[in-house]
């Protein structure tokens, strides 16, 4: 049995230590990005509301099990956290790297807009598009 040290409880089997994980990771990251519920929803693929405000009730500790996600939320969240890491590797100060996502953008794939704008089209290839670009940006 695992103990996810964020939220102090054991989960025994796989599939819920790593929902557990990417909802944590996800909240916290949209959290430091200044999105809304909406703008949240969108980038985890637009569940139900009642999904959501379980995935919510969850990292606010008001639930003690996180709900099953997805093969696709999975991925979904995985791209945000590796757009976030890029972020934090090109752009070492959080808040600016924070502004970033909102920020319109000459590069030919946002056409002035911001990554934000890219990724609240709300497919999965958005997010892999801007993950990709920053990517690129780093070198990788």
């Amino acid at each position: 049995m695992h103990t996810n040290s964020a939220t102090g409880h054991s989960y025994p089997n796989k599939e819920d230590r790593l929902s557990a994980a990417a909802l944590l990771n996800f909240f916290g990251i949209t959290q430091e990005w200044g999105l809304n519920n909406k703008q949240q929803m969108v980038l985890l693929g637009e569940p139900s509301k009642s999904t959501f405000y379980r995935m919510k009730d969850f990292v606010d500790g008001k639930q003690e099990k996180p709900s099953r996600l997805t093969k696709d939320t999975l991925e979904r969240i995985s791209y945000v956290m590796g757009i976030y890491k890029a972020l934090n590797i090109l752009l070492p100060n959080g808040r600016r790297a924070a502004e970033w996502i909102k920020k319109p953008n000459a590069a030919p794939l946002f056409c002035g807009q911001s990554a934000l704008d890219i990724m609240m089209k709300g497919h999965v290839s958005d997010l892999c598009d801007v993950r990709r670009y920053l990517d690129g940006q780093r070198g990788h």
